[in-house]
């Protein structure tokens, strides 16, 4: 009998990813994106992957990140806080409290906004932490030090490989492309398999407030001079004025522009931190609340910055790698599964 046909009753542990302890653990919603060995883009190159894989849904979340700095920041060795994730209005989200080996952290305001201010490093211990079970304790190899990435104390340099025991990483360059801009054509998508915008368009976004009933917009800046209630710069607030308001809309507010397999707010928002080095600096694609339609486009996808730089306008969201025997089973037709976050393990599921 084929095993496929037991599939749909399996429920497929990943174990050891994760250890139990006392503080509640964080979930992060992920996307199966599948469609195995697809056809690079013929305009650029890019976004093959051979290989079933899981992409977070949403950016990562000031909420989420919070869990992260409470968990492991209480002495913050390499800096996972920044002072202007408190500062400027339009994209302050964090607050720290006490003094160091007690420091405390909370969400300023809506904690479901994307974190920002925070380097490739820091993103990169996210994952490690991730992977390690996200533990309590100080910042050391048990908990961001090691796991996906080999950090062990750097604070200059970003040039680190994905660990062969990674599960839980930052995404590749082409996972990264494929998610955000691939949908076979014999699916809808465009002639050539790959949209030029992640809102599976390609006719340019509007820019304006994230809603219900425009499948084809972002927050991103944009100013057609046309006064009708978008595209009249910011997204936010239909302005060219300098912002004093918070700028970051919660993830998914966009909740018809999704990409093929998913995902939200891979057009602006803020953009990404991906694995993507070359000569010691890091993509981050996907464009921002303050940059122009051009960083949206797969054509002009790169824009890269030192792994130790930290923006009001760059987040990140996670990947994650399936052991081996997962990633064959997922190849043998159960492309609907999704993860599910439980205390002491990883989950997948068919729904």
């Amino acid at each position: 009998m084929k095993l496929t046909r037991f599939i749909p009753a399996i429920i497929l542990i990943l174990s050891g990813l994760t250890t139990p302890h006392a503080n509640a653990l964080i979930s992060i919603d992920t996307v199966y994106v599948g469609d195995i060995n697809n056809p690079s883009d013929p305009n650029t190159g890019r976004g093959t992957v051979d290989y079933g894989y899981y992409l977070g849904k949403y950016e990562v979340t000031i909420n989420q990140y919070v869990a992260f700095l409470n968990s492991v920041a209480r002495t913050d060795t390499y800096g996972l806080w920044s002072s202007q994730m408190s500062a400027p209005p339009p994209t302050r989200g964090i607050s720290r409290s006490g003094v160091s080996g007690s420091y405390t952290y909370a969400a300023i305001g809506t904690g479901t906004r994307p974190i920002t201010y925070l380097s490739w490093l820091d993103s990169a211990r996210f994952v490690n932490w991730l992977n390690n079970g996200q533990p309590v304790g100080l910042q050391s190899a048990a908990t961001t030090e090691t796991g996906a990435y080999n950090l062990n104390g750097s604070t200059t340099s970003g040039e680190f490989s994905r660990t062969a025991n990674a599960r839980y990483c930052l995404p590749s360059d082409n996972e990264w492309y494929k998610a955000a801009y691939y949908q076979p054509a014999a699916n809808g998508g465009d002639v050539d398999n790959y949209w030029l915008y992640p809102t599976r368009s390609n006719v340019q976004p509007n820019s304006r407030p994230g809603n219900s009933f425009d499948p084809n917009s972002a927050n991103y800046y944009y100013n057609d001079g046309i006064a009708n209630g978008y595209n009249g710069g910011y997204a936010v607030n239909n302005s060219t004025d300098y912002i004093t308001e918070s700028v970051l809309f919660p993830v998914g507010s966009f909740t018809l522009a999704s990409g093929y397999y998913g995902t939200f707010d891979m057009a602006g928002n803020v953009a990404e931190w991906n694995e993507f080095v070359s000569s010691g600096f890091h993509s981050s694609p996907g464009g921002s609340y303050i940059s122009g339609v051009d960083t949206l486009q797969a054509v002009n996808y790169y824009n890269v910055a030192s792994p130790t730089a930290e923006y009001g306008s760059v987040g990140f969201r996670i990947a994650l790698v399936p052991e081996p025997c997962i990633t064959t089973l997922l190849s043998l037709g159960v492309p609907s599964l999704v993860m599910l976050r439980r205390r002491g393990n990883i989950r997948f599921k068919q729904h």
